[in-house]
């Protein structure tokens, strides 16, 4: 029985159409590296280029023409290793009945708008979560939403990834919760069209580009919980210089955790994001995703900030997100149809696949996806 989904693709469109405007900051913020014409199996990889900084010189006249410095070309992978699936059932009793009302076609379209707008919110909380713990510093107070009295904030974040290099040519993004929304809504200065720029947010409530950043809500913003980490030192007679990531710390106790933002007592206004915790057994390593900005001394205090709410800012090319339909087996499965639908607005890439039981249909809504964030040092906190 071919073709079942013909006389309800404009409602699996539809539902694409109204999944593309939920409350959704981090997924069209990122690299998307989708294709609806192709399929992976789960687990397989896609290749990304990235170019290394380049090496200065010097001109030195000849007739020769000189031959180049070789630049290398880093060649990255990233695996798609997560499935997601929502699987709705019907039986013709159902199908039925609900024709009587609303119709059969108006449920199912409903459905479909639940199981992808389910899919999305996963991967967006998992996205904002794998950014956060893999970013290089920090800005704000832990338990203070920002924008309380102005938008200083953006200017110091911008500050911190451009001190990184990250470039400023209009792909960065600041990602952050609904309360911080409120904040930055109210403040005077984006409520009057004439110091605001523009009427947009005024008369729509949308949020501006500001500062070079083009600032969206999102309700996968994670919370993070802080180790217990306390009373740490930094342990190397030399000390630590600019660059450096594994800084050895004694004394303390309790543990730090992927996440965790930490200040150094000699310059207590650069905070390092850990990538990889330590044990608490007062001798331990601890990781940092990005190198340090200022060299340590021998015997500073290692402060663990509190739990905090991990609004983000990022350039585009820091992080990326796949998505490809699903590999099926040799001569296909089960389903009598399926059709793969890529949604205008976010760019995330769905199948719907139609199957006949007995007595019962099932439709399964899926889609293999995988994320890296690449780049830690144009990924920056802002607390919260």
């Amino acid at each position: 029985m071919a073709n079942v989904l013909t006389d309800l693709a404009a409602d699996i469109y539809r539902a694409a159409d109204v999944v593309g405007r939920e409350l959704v900051g981090v997924i069209p913020s990122v690299t998307l590296n989708t294709d609806a014409s192709k399929r992976v199996a789960q687990g397989d990889t896609i290749r990304s280029s990235f170019t290394r900084a380049a090496a200065v010189g010097s001109v030195t006249p000849s007739m020769t023409i000189p031959e180049g410095t070789d630049q290398t070309v880093d060649n990255k992978t990233m695996s798609l290793g997560t499935t997601a699936s929502v699987q709705i059932p019907w039986t013709g009793e159902n199908m039925k009945s609900v024709r009587n009302g609303a119709g059969f076609e108006t449920i199912y379209g409903d459905q479909i708008r639940q199981a992808m707008r389910a899919i999305v919110n996963q991967i967006e909380s998992q996205l904002a979560t794998d950014i956060y713990k893999n970013a290089g510093n920090a800005y704000g107070t832990s338990g203070t939403t920002p924008f309380g009295s102005n938008f200083n904030e953006m200017a110091e974040i911008l500050k911190l990834l451009k001190d990184r290099g990250a470039p400023d040519d209009g792909r960065l993004s600041a990602v952050i919760n609904t309360a911080a929304g409120v904040k930055l809504r109210n403040l005077a200065q984006l409520q009057n069209a004439n110091t605001s720029g523009g009427t947009d947010l005024m008369r729509q409530g949308v949020l501006l580009d500001l500062q070079g950043f083009k600032i969206r809500e999102s309700a996968g913003i994670a919370s993070h919980t802080a180790g217990t980490g306390a009373s740490y030192d930094v342990d190397l007679v030399a000390g630590y210089a600019i660059g450096d990531k594994t800084i050895h710390v004694d004394t303390g106790t309790g543990t730090g955790v992927a996440g965790d933002i930490i200040t150094f007592s000699s310059d207590t206004g650069k905070k390092y994001v850990i990538g990889t915790g330590f044990a608490g057994d007062g001798d331990s390593d601890l990781v940092l995703n990005s190198g340090l900005l200022a060299a340590v001394a021998d015997g500073e205090d290692v402060a663990i900030q509190a739990a905090y709410t991990a609004n983000l800012a990022f350039h585009q090319s820091a992080v990326e997100l796949g998505m490809r339909a699903l590999e099926q087996p040799t001569g296909g499965d089960a389903a009598v149809d399926r059709m793969v639908v890529q949604d205008p607005f976010s760019g995330l890439v769905f199948e719907i696949a139609a199957y006949k039981g007995y007595n019962k249909a099932m439709f399964d809504v899926s889609c293999l996806y995988g994320f890296k964030t690449w780049l830690p040092d144009y990924v920056a906190i802002l607390q919260g």
